[in-house]
């Protein structure tokens, strides 16, 4: 049978088919669409600064590489937030509904994923720098250092990653084509071809797999380099290395965190709101409602992550803290310069 795994998304919320029409309510209808808002603007505000900053770092490391590509995703991302409150407000009228269904829930999506593909290669990178290299031996000398090889190996990780996402919701949009109007833009899922739904089930159910294993690999790698860090903690004299692993302990750890606050909530709502919508499940009515409110606010957690990426930004990239404390400094040398000069 041809079901979506997520029948009521991010962008329909408030346009539910007839037998789901209940399940909104104030917190849905008017308190999200006004904080994703906020949070759009704010997301924009956080990354524009740091794309400012970040682009003119050169691009010397892995981690740099996947840092900005991260940055990039939560600008595509938060872009799409005004949207939702212009179509509860009706300001674009259905067929801004329909843009919506067909372009901007499908952009939201894939940049999420995006962004969690990132967060899983950096925890990678990590790994590789603190466990790995972190006792290898030196390179011999006449070939390319690592960090060369690994700023080469994460361009091509970005690129296929964004190659490879795009092309797997590009089906989306173009399948959702069948002719629109004011009644069947209210539910995206009467705009999509018999292929179309089809589709959308696989690619969604690649998303949450792709999902629960990028949180093993985060899980593997903080894990492993926590266990490092112990061990070198208890030395009596810490040499260099260890203090860089530390660091790194650190760095990865407000990583975990953040993946953990904003991901993971949504990603255990869905598998009982999928189940909640299934058309033989013995779900009751508050239990639905329930569900549905959850699946909601937890889906507002992952959109705050626009909002917490540069904290990770500025804890990891030493290139990106010191260029933002230097702004900073500056900034504040120029206005208690031009204080001085009006007194």
């Amino acid at each position: 049978m041809a079901l979506d795994l997520e029948v009521m998304d991010l962008f329909n919320s408030s346009h539910l088919p007839s037998n789901q029409s209940d399940l909104s309510s104030v917190f849905t209808l008017h308190v999200l669409p006004p904080l994703y808002f906020l949070v759009g603007v704010a997301g924009a505000a956080l990354n524009g600064a740091a794309a400012c900053i970040f682009f003119r770092v050169p691009s010397d490391s892995g981690l740099v590489v996947y840092l900005k590509n991260m940055v990039v995703a939560d600008l595509l991302m938060s872009a799409t937030y005004p949207f939702r409150l212009a179509a509860e407000l009706e300001l674009g009228g259905w067929r801004l509904r329909v843009a919506m269904c067909r372009y901007v829930a499908v952009l939201f999506y894939s940049s999420m994923y995006v962004g969690i593909v990132f967060m899983g290669l950096i925890s990678l990178d990590r790994y590789v720098k603190v466990v790995r290299h972190g006792s290898a031996p030196p390179p011999s000398s006449g070939g390319p250092s690592p960090r060369l090889r690994g700023v080469g190996v994460a361009r091509l990780l970005a690129l296929f990653t964004w190659s490879f996402l795009l092309l797997c919701v590009l089906p989306n949009v173009l399948l959702t084509s069948l002719p629109a109007n004011r009644e069947s833009s209210r539910h995206c899922m009467q705009l999509k071809t018999p292929l179309g739904v089809q589709w959308h089930r696989v690619t969604a159910l690649f998303n949450v797999a792709l999902f629960w294993l990028t949180l093993l690999l985060l899980t593997f790698c903080y894990a492993s380099i926590a266990r490092r860090v112990y061990r070198s903690g208890r030395r009596l004299r810490p040499q260099q290395g260890s203090m860089a692993s530390r660091r790194s302990g650190r760095s990865i750890a407000s990583l975990v965190l953040v993946f953990a606050l904003c991901f993971v909530p949504y990603h255990v709502t869905r598998v009982p709101y999928t189940l909640s919508q299934m058309p033989a499940a013995e779900f009751s009515r508050d239990a639905r409602f329930l569900l549905f409110q959850l699946k909601e606010a937890t889906l507002f957690l992952s959109a705050l992550n626009v909002c917490l990426d540069p904290v990770i930004y500025f804890l990891m990239c030493r290139h990106f803290r010191d260029s933002l404390l230097r702004k900073l400094s500056g900034r504040r040398s120029l206005n208690a310069a031009q204080s001085l000069s009006n007194m």
